[in-house]
């Protein structure tokens, strides 16, 4: 059984609402989890103290039976120092033009 970090979508549309839960990685985005961890909310300021709320001890215990967070949740760790924030490759921007053959 592999276990995901991840995020599940809630809120109207237009309005999103993330909970932070810990699945299995077989699970569809919004179907069945282990245990709900945190929440996120895009739709606060960056700076307001309700836009990532997370209980640290539950996160740390999970990765440490061996759960992997996706890349959007390993950054939101990295933020909170959690963890150690991932090494995200450039990626190069597709619609930029090219140079002259």
């Amino acid at each position: 059984m592999a276990l995901k970090i991840r995020l599940t979508r809630g809120g109207a549309k237009k309005k999103p609402f993330y909970r932070i839960v810990v699945a299995e990685n077989t699970s569809p985005r919004d179907g069945k989890f282990v245990e709900r961890i945190g929440t996120y909310n895009p739709m606060v300021g960056k700076d307001h103290k309700e836009r990532y709320v997370i209980k640290e001890d539950r996160a740390k215990h999970w990765m440490s039976v061996g759960a992997k967070p996706t890349e959007r949740v390993a950054k939101i760790f990295g933020q909170l120092k959690i963890s150690d924030a991932p090494e995200i490759p450039e990626r190069p921007k597709k619609s930029q033009p090219k140079g002259k053959k």
